[in-house]
């Protein structure tokens, strides 16, 4: 499991018409704790920029199978 800082934040109120049931929803690029970062969905209680996260999963595209998927992160 990947654990890391919140780098940016933001929250989506209108989305493409695939994640329309999602709306609002958070997303965030994540300075992960072994280097890069990373972009992800936020489950759960918001989070802020330098809020520590931890991954919860993976979800895999329906779109493709070559897709690695989103990750979904938890504050810790």
């Amino acid at each position: 499991m990947r654990t890391g800082t919140i780098y940016t934040e933001t929250v989506i109120y209108s989305a493409p018409e695939a994640f329309t049931k999602d709306v609002p929803y958070q997303t965030a690029i994540v300075s992960l704790d072994g280097g890069g970062r990373v972009t992800g969905r936020i489950l759960g209680d918001r989070v802020a920029i330098d809020d520590r996260v931890t991954e919860v999963a993976v979800a895999q595209s329906e779109a493709s199978s070559n897709m690695t998927g989103v990750p979904f992160f938890r504050k810790a």
